[in-house]
């Protein structure tokens, strides 16, 4: 049997692509894809869990972070529909019909992932799958090979995330042994933390019962560290700080530099370099060619959702940067576009 040909793509050409932005259902954190909650046991990931169902399925920011609307699945696979009830009620008195529980399912390699195409091809509008916990689902496998194992479990999930477009949210278990590193303390091999998108760590304060850090790391998100704090009237984990304010304050000063021109003109195509001449003549943001196109690469739904639409293009063989407002433009300059690139 002939053995098929490899599929490539050369750089040049990979770089023209128009790919779309990773769509996140939370901004800046939770983007489509496999991702990992992991904490010790009763320290309140479900209640956490429960809570980003329901904000991303009412369209309610989670603390300071944006999310998409959509229809959500919550696998309580360790729960009953009376405490799960009991726990709405606790949070809210008004749940959306876009929210959906099971407490029982088939397990991976035995039904599971038919059962989760059955509803998403039911409710397409889904974006959101909330399995808790990880190991409800899982059957015994092959002690002998068990990052085979972790890493196959992982990889089923993974492809059904992708081949939906959706993002899956494990939550699962810490080991008892600390470590500096929390993302060491996630129980099981590094087949399961290495083949997920993001990985999760929501880790107890010494000083106080209430109080933890979600360590959040992952391919598609900055490394941050979120302090909360559980109120234990309202059962919601407040924010109380986030180590990376600097990064934001950087995405909204680019996204004030580029409404500024876009006021002046609607919309413009240009190198790299003569946008920075344009936003920074002077140089005083610290800003390089190369910086602020990748920034621009990485805040492309953001910026979109600031009213700045981002686009890339290929043009006499340099590439060029192209913007243009969201919200309408100005009667005046209508129709006007300013494209930049090399003399022909």
């Amino acid at each position: 049997m002939p053995v098929k040909k490899l599929e490539t793509i050369d750089a040049d050409t990979l770089l023209g692509l128009p790919y779309e932005p990773l769509p996140f259902l939370v901004e800046d954190l939770l983007p489509q894809g496999l991702h990992l909650l992991a904490g010790a046991p009763k320290i309140g990931k479900s209640w956490l869990a429960l809570w980003l169902c329901l904000q991303v399925a009412r369209g309610e920011p989670l603390w300071n972070f944006a999310t998409k609307p959509c229809e959500v699945l919550y696998l309580c696979l360790e729960d009953s529909f009376q405490r799960i009830q009991s726990r709405l009620l606790d949070l809210t008195e008004d749940a959306p019909a876009t929210l959906h529980f099971a407490v029982m399912s088939e397990q991976l390699h035995s039904g599971l992932v038919e059962q989760m195409e059955q509803f998403l091809q039911a409710h397409p509008a889904t974006g959101l799958v909330v399995i808790d916990t990880l190991q409800r689902i899982r059957a015994a496998g092959n002690e002998s090979n068990p990052y085979a194992n972790d890493y196959r479990d992982i990889g089923v999930l993974k492809a059904l995330a992708d081949r939906y477009r959706i993002a899956i949210l494990l939550i699962h278990h810490l080991r008892k042994l600390n470590d500096d590193d929390p993302m060491n303390m996630i129980s099981g091999t590094t087949g399961l933390s290495g083949a997920t998108d993001s990985n999760f760590v929501l880790r107890r304060s010494k000083r106080r019962e209430n109080t933890a850090t979600l360590y959040c790391t992952g391919r598609d998100i900055v490394y941050r560290e979120l302090s909360l704090e559980f109120d234990r009237e309202t059962h919601i984990w407040n924010l109380l700080s986030d180590d990376c304010g600097q990064t934001e304050q950087s995405s909204g000063r680019i996204a004030f530099l580029l409404s500024a021109l876009l006021r002046k003109q609607p919309e413009i195509c240009v190198p790299a370099k003569g946008l920075l001449e344009k936003i920074d003549p002077d140089g005083t943001e610290g800003l390089t060619p190369n910086s602020l196109s990748h920034k621009l690469r990485k805040s492309v739904d953001t910026l979109r959702r600031s009213g700045i639409i981002v686009t890339f293009r290929k043009s006499n063989g340099e590439r060029l940067i192209c913007l243009k407002r969201a919200d309408g433009v100005d009667d005046s300059t209508a129709g006007k576009t300013v494209t930049i690139g090399p003399a022909h």
